[in-house]
């Protein structure tokens, strides 16, 4: 058990679109420092998790609570402006941009300065532009992307786009990072540098981490805790060891 209070948690959050239920009174706590990783198969209501707390789906019910703030509800600009931030698990760049822009677009919450200013390109205007430039620049030496800062992203491979997904989520300088399966489509050596970035996000930022994940070589080498639904529930929570032997978890992934 992680020895850190909860700043984060799901109270018995249910979805439904329609006739379709895909939660069902899911609760677990994000303690504010650790990396939870949220698994289960195909269909387990995982991305709806994330969906849920970023804004995009509203909850039927139940509360989304950080900070003593409910963000059940909230649209996504409201939940980023709180600190949350995700990438995508398949990337949603900005294809025709650089990798440099890209990483600029995710600085949209911390930019001051309106429209009139921007136009005339004042002194503040001026000094804000080098200040987030230079935090996009913090990110690119971050995630070892320098010789693609003025490539596009939509001609870089599949795996570096994921990073650049990842970089746009830091840009914003977020309290709690969701991460949407970002080792899909990676080859093994772009898997162990994500790992390395993953470890470098939690102990060198100190970010808080809700990670959805179906590498489970990686989810028990990182993960602080782990969380398991089945068909929109939740089976299983808790220490990597203790979960990934359980056999409930182990059923559901390999069926009796």
């Amino acid at each position: 058990m992680v020895d850190i209070a909860a700043h984060f948690r799901l109270v018995d959050v249910s979805l439904s679109i329609g006739h379709l239920s895909i939660l069902h009174g899911v609760s677990f706590d994000v303690p504010e420092g650790c990396l939870v990783a949220l698994i289960g198969p195909n269909g387990a209501g995982k991305t709806s998790v994330l969906n849920c707390i970023s804004g995009i789906y509203h909850p039927s019910k139940g509360q989304i609570i950080f900070n003593s703030f409910d963000l059940a509800g909230a649209k996504p600009h409201e939940v980023a402006q709180h600190g949350i931030a995700r990438s995508f698990q398949h990337g949603e760049l900005f294809s025709h941009l650089t990798v440099l822009d890209n990483l600029l677009a995710g600085r949209h919450t911390k930019m001051k300065r309106g429209v009139i200013s921007n136009g005339f390109f004042w002194r503040k205007t001026i000094r804000e532009e080098i200040w987030q430039r230079k935090a996009v620049e913090d990110i690119i030496d971050f995630l070892e992307l320098e010789k693609y800062r003025k490539s596009m992203a939509g001609s870089l491979p599949y795996g570096l786009q994921k990073i650049v997904g990842l970089g746009r989520a830091l840009a914003m300088e977020p309290h709690i990072l969701l991460l949407d399966e970002p080792s899909a489509g990676m080859t093994r050596q772009e898997k162990e540098d994500l790992a390395r970035f993953i470890l470098r996000i939690k102990f060198e930022l100190g970010i808080t981490i809700i990670w959805v994940e179906h590498d489970m070589q990686l989810v028990g080498d990182l993960a602080d805790r782990i969380v398991v639904l089945n068909f929109g529930t939740k089976i299983a929570e808790g220490d990597p060891d203790t979960v990934l032997n359980d056999p409930q978890v182990i059923k559901a992934y390999l069926g009796d």
